[in-house]
């Protein structure tokens, strides 16, 4: 088959359409961008094991998520002989082709050569790319391949041999879902010990889905606070909600499982939001950004709002015809629509003050109309 040369000097198949996710990628992959924790909400759209183990499942999910705006795609590398014994117990039993999770974990394994696709995949949709490593095996292999970020499950948060081999220069992002504080402070502890620099704490609850009562909203700012470090919600709850009332509570990191459809097999669907559900998430996050950015300067917006302001305010007007010389009296006046004359709160003092002039009914009072 002819072969062409794609943007970064890789050999992909003449008759696959550009970019198409069928890449050849026999070359390292250059360095990822890093996860930036002081800039705008980082949206991870995380896949896990909702590819089933198929690849091309896993880079048309690149694409899904790309194309919904999110910032991030996340995976998880899992490597069975190195994290996993036989013995390793179904959290869902769901699986009829897999007779235990050690040999479902086996299916959902990529080559390191399909990662480093993977990851040039994302970096083709602009999207950084993370993968949760689940042994020291998985953290060289992805060291490899390159991720803007190293995402560390809840179940890992008490692995300290795993701790010690993330911690550096790149962000860490510390998943809560089902550790003790205590644990939590050990962990931290360790990290910036061996070194840590961006953390990120994310508020989680490890039931799926997670109701509404157990997404913890107010942990974010909690943990946040406890730790000095950013905040982050990895929700299982499978609906859009807590992530934007997250970015409204100063959250710096968001993470949602995706589907591309409800009738998808898989464990975390009832977790997951669509693809679809994910778009409206990212529009929701941008548009609380920038409501959040601006502190209001309401006398500065009153003024470029005058003419509304002139139309929607009252003026004192005249309840009937009056002739110059009338002394006014309440019974005299009334309060209209639009603005711009005498406004109401002049109502009381008007009262006993001479007409300068005639007015006919509903004519606005000026300060002219008033003799002194």
């Amino acid at each position: 088959m002819p072969r062409i040369i794609g943007a970064e000097g890789y050999a992909i198949p003449a008759s696959v359409p550009y970019p198409a996710g069928a890449y050849s990628f026999p070359m390292p992959a250059p360095a990822p961008r890093v996860l930036e924790l002081s800039g705008p909400v980082v949206v991870i759209g995380e896949v896990a094991q909702a590819h089933d183990g198929s690849l091309g499942a896993a880079h048309a999910y690149i694409d899904a998520i790309a194309d919904a705006g999110a910032d991030a795609v996340k995976f998880q590398t899992h490597i069975a002989a190195a994290e996993s014994t036989a013995a390793e117990p179904w959290r869902v039993r769901f699986s009829p082709q897999d007779d235990t999770r050690y040999d479902y974990w086996e299916r959902m394994q990529f080559t390191e050569e399909q990662w480093i696709g993977l990851r040039r995949h994302a970096d083709e949709r602009a999207l950084l790319f993370l993968s949760s490593p689940f042994s020291l095996e998985a953290v060289e292999l992805l060291e490899r391949v390159g991720v803007a970020a190293w995402k560390i499950a809840s179940g890992e948060v008490t692995n300290t041999v795993l701790l010690e081999r993330v911690a550096g220069d790149l962000p860490v992002l510390l998943s809560t879902g089902m550790s003790r504080l205590a644990e939590l402070d050990a962990a931290i502890a360790l990290l910036r010990d061996h070194g840590q620099g961006d953390l990120a704490v994310m508020q989680c609850t490890s039931r799926y889905p997670t109701p509404p009562e157990d997404v913890g909203l107010r942990a974010i700012g909690a943990l946040a606070a406890r730790y000095g470090c950013a905040g982050g919600l990895s929700d299982h709850s499978g609906t859009i909600f807590p992530s934007i009332a997250a970015a409204t509570l100063g959250a710096r990191v968001l993470e949602v499982h995706v589907t591309l459809s409800r009738e998808q097999f898989g464990p975390d669907v009832a977790a997951s939001v669509t693809t679809a559900e994910l778009r409206t998430l990212t529009e929701g996050v941008r548009f609380v950004e920038r409501a959040l950015a601006p502190d209001v300067d309401k006398d500065a917006v009153a003024d470029d709002l005058e003419d509304l302001r002139t139309m929607f305010t009252r003026s004192v007007v005249a309840r009937r015809d009056l002739p110059a010389g009338h002394v006014l009296t309440a019974e005299d006046l009334a309060v209209k629509k639009p603005g711009g004359g005498l406004p109401p709160e002049r109502l009381a003092a008007i009262a006993g003050r001479e007409l300068a002039r005639s007015l006919v009914t509903d004519e606005p009072l000026r300060e002219a109309d008033l003799r002194s």
